[in-house]
């Protein structure tokens, strides 16, 4: 397998995450619900990639094995969850508290690497854990009595980063079989019949919102998902799911900062010491694995 050049893999994966940073606060700008959001944002996605994947790939997808088409399905159920939980979050929490905590999600992949993987979890990198998971503890505490329901959003967001986490390592174990195309396109649509399931089962309306949020729906499925996701599900195939997945470190930075630009949102000093403490984790979690390459 020929590895692209440094500079070009890198700044790929920081285009993806830019496009990415984006994403909370699109949420917030739509006038829409958690979960129809949540479906909009794979839906169209899905409907962009399916002919594109049609005429680039034909019919690749019947020379898959029946295990991995079963693992691709699994990856698109946890990216819904992933979506469902980490949108729904933003509805009770800050941007802020909420991306710092989803972003967590590097964590959980060095532990479902150990399992999943074979990759032995060090003395360093489960340190790295107990310090991020700690600085998750903080940012819930410092929001414990703000907002709607702060805590719940909180506890929706790692919920989300789990999921994430999940996402990433069955990424990184289907890349090296498959092609991006019709992998993303499996994903995205298996995820979108979920969250579109899942918006109707709970009575969220998939119609009825106004011309903008419609509009703010398309950027967030061409933007942060199809531009984001999938700059990080190419890298998957050429670098490890801990050093693919630690590039959303960044996004907490850009989400922040636009939030605070955009919408007028404080940050607190419990999401700034709980953020650093996040980031000091996962900085310590892939250590390791950074030496070792």
């Amino acid at each position: 397998m020929k590895i692209p050049a440094s500079l070009p893999l890198y700044s790929c994966l920081a285009f993806g995450v830019a496009c990415m940073s984006c994403a909370a606060i699109l949420i917030r700008l739509a006038e829409a619900t958690p979960f129809a959001i949540s479906a909009y944002r794979v839906s169209i996605a899905a409907v962009i990639l399916i002919p594109i994947t049609s005429i680039k790939q034909g019919n690749d997808f019947l020379k898959w094995s029946t295990s991995v088409w079963l693992w691709s399905s699994l990856a698109g159920l946890l990216l819904a969850v992933h979506f469902a939980t980490w949108i729904t979050s933003l509805a009770y929490t800050s941007v802020a508290s909420s991306v710092m905590l989803v972003t967590t999600a590097p964590v959980f992949v060095g532990m479902l690497s150990h399992w999943g993987l074979r990759e032995r979890l060090s003395a360093r990198m489960f340190t790295g854990i107990l310090v991020a998971v700690s600085g998750g503890v903080v940012i819930g505490y410092g929001d414990y009595t703000t907002g709607v329901d702060p805590l719940f959003g909180d506890l929706l967001a790692i919920a989300g980063a789990i999921s994430a986490g999940g996402y990433f390592v069955i990424g990184r174990k289907l890349r090296g079989q498959v092609d991006l195309l019709p992998y993303i396109t499996v994903v995205y649509s298996t995820a979108a019949v979920w969250l579109v399931g899942l918006a109707l089962a709970t009575g969220q309306p998939m119609s009825g919102y106004t011309p903008s949020t419609y509009l703010i729906l398309i950027g967030l499925a061409v933007g942060p998902q199809l531009l984001g996701h999938s700059s990080l599900n190419w890298a998957l195939k050429y670098l490890s799911a801990v050093l693919v997945s630690v590039v959303i470190l960044t996004e907490p930075i850009g989400s922040t900062i636009l939030a605070y630009l955009i919408l007028n949102e404080e940050v607190t000093r419990y999401t700034l010491i709980g953020g650093m403490l996040v980031l000091t984790g996962i900085y310590v979690v892939i250590g390791q694995e950074r030496g070792e390459r």
